[in-house]
């Protein structure tokens, strides 16, 4: 019995018996169909036991990231054939019953493989000290995923460096145009008009920020918790000539107190802030406006469905991804923002916008593999490549959705200042320097 055939009972555990999978071992040996449109490549033993101490998608994750497993092939295929077995709401899921475990015993001795379970990848990050979603935790976790370099990141999300979902407003643009047509979709609906003074909470590298400010003629101040990001956009926005009308902070979106704004703009932020907090986060959004502002929370959604089903303390996402992060269903959003008092008049799925973002960010990260390596690491380089990955299989699926909310404060009175149709809304800002499909 080859090396590969004594392997193959272990892999089956984990990707399911039903799907056709080829396996290659370190001493070349083979099992499984040659012509299988996913092979995995089993780089020495370590991998081996990385699977028999976590059988499951942590197991896998950790093999890939750690490079003692590859993946020959598609990489969106093959996560989609194991999504289709791995996850209990699309398919039967892995049973590891008492003969497969038997199997994986005797596989497991054969090859030498007993031992302690291997050191997680430096990549992985447990869960910080302090209770989830205080102040410094939060910290720790932005820091974990947006403190990879800002080069690595120029690399994946291209010359707009924006890290949320883009907007197709023509099949022909490209990921950067999308980019910059999502930020003129936002500044149109939150009625941007010179003067204003606005607040992008989770700023990012301040492309919001610096459309608003260089189209608009308003004047934002944008908060992050990454100190990376924000020495990124603060000379960003010098360097474009709008450095007097955006100020960039790092701060705790709950440490705002200057207050009222005009119009408050949270893009790919209100994921981090956790459910048991949302009811806060809306609050104080809706105590930082002035009567008739606006809020546009451009935010991921899940599918209604048991927490347990897609959050997890040891799921890849949560180790390697976004430590701490929360997706709720589009109705647990409204429902905080109404309670805060706010009267929600717009709502917009972006769902396969995203899913496009995800392939052209895929695809810079491949096409600039070395780059990004030397950048970051290879590991890193790797829990991109399979989160974007998988991310993208996800929003396609409709198993995440995300949802462009347009909230309004209301006069005492119930005045909302808001035109009556959506038509209207896009028409109601008129930039003073039209933005071109391509900007720098």
């Amino acid at each position: 019995m080859t090396v590969a055939d004594t392997v193959a009972p272990l892999v089956r555990a984990v990707v399911g018996e039903q799907v056709p999978v080829g396996i290659r071992c370190w001493d070349g040996s083979r099992s499984g169909p040659s012509d299988a449109p996913w092979q995995v490549h089993i780089v020495n033993r370590r991998g081996l036991r990385r699977l028999l101490w976590a059988p499951n998608d942590l197991g896998f994750a950790r093999a890939y990231v750690s490079g003692d497993i590859d993946i020959e092939g598609d990489l969106l295929a093959g996560l989609d054939v194991l999504e289709q077995v791995s996850d209990p709401t699309r398919g039967p899921g892995v049973r590891i019953d008492r003969q497969t475990k038997k199997a994986l015993a005797t596989a497991a001795l054969r090859l030498g493989i007993i031992g302690l379970p291997p050191k997680p990848p430096a990549e992985e990050m447990k869960p910080a000290r302090g209770h989830r979603h205080d102040k410094e935790r939060d910290a720790a976790a932005i820091s974990h995923h947006y403190d990879v370099g800002n080069d690595f990141y120029r690399l994946v999300l291209g010359e707009s460096m924006t890290y949320s979902c883009a907007y197709w407003a023509e099949p022909s643009d490209d990921l950067d145009a999308a980019q910059y047509a999502k930020c003129d979709l936002v500044a149109r609906k939150l009625g941007l008009t010179a003067g204003m003074r606005i607040l992008d909470v989770g700023c990012g590298w301040g492309t919001f920020a610096l459309h608003a400010a260089r189209h608009y003629g308003v004047h934002v101040v944008g908060v992050t918790l990454s100190q990376e990001q924000a020495d990124y956009a603060a000379k960003r926005m010098v360097a474009a000539g709008v450095g007097e009308l955006v100020q960039i902070r790092v701060q705790d979106y709950r440490d705002v107190t200057d207050g009222p704004y005009d119009a408050i703009s949270s893009i790919g932020m209100a994921e981090h802030v956790g459910a048991a907090m949302l009811a806060t986060y809306a609050a104080d959004l809706f105590a930082l406006l002035r009567p008739q502002g606006r809020l546009l929370n451009h935010a991921i959604s899940r599918r209604p469905r048991k927490p347990a089903a897609t959050f997890s303390k040891t799921s890849f996402i949560d180790r390697y991804v976004f430590p701490d992060g929360e997706i709720e269903p589009l109705a647990t959003m409204i429902e905080a923002l109404e309670g805060a008092g706010f009267e929600v008049r717009d709502v917009e799925s972006l769902r396969e916008h995203y899913a496009l973002t995800l392939r052209a960010w895929v695809g810079n990260l491949e096409a600039n593999w070395d780059e990004a390596v030397a950048y970051s690491s290879a590991g890193r380089a790797r829990v991109w490549r399979m989160y974007m990955a998988g991310a993208a299989l996800a929003f396609a699926a409709n198993r995440l959705g995300i949802n462009q909310v347009l909230a309004v404060k209301s006069s005492d009175r119930g005045d909302s200042g808001m035109p009556g149709t959506r038509a209207e809304l896009l028409q109601q800002s008129v930039p003073i320097q039209s933005p071109s499909a391509r900007e720098r």
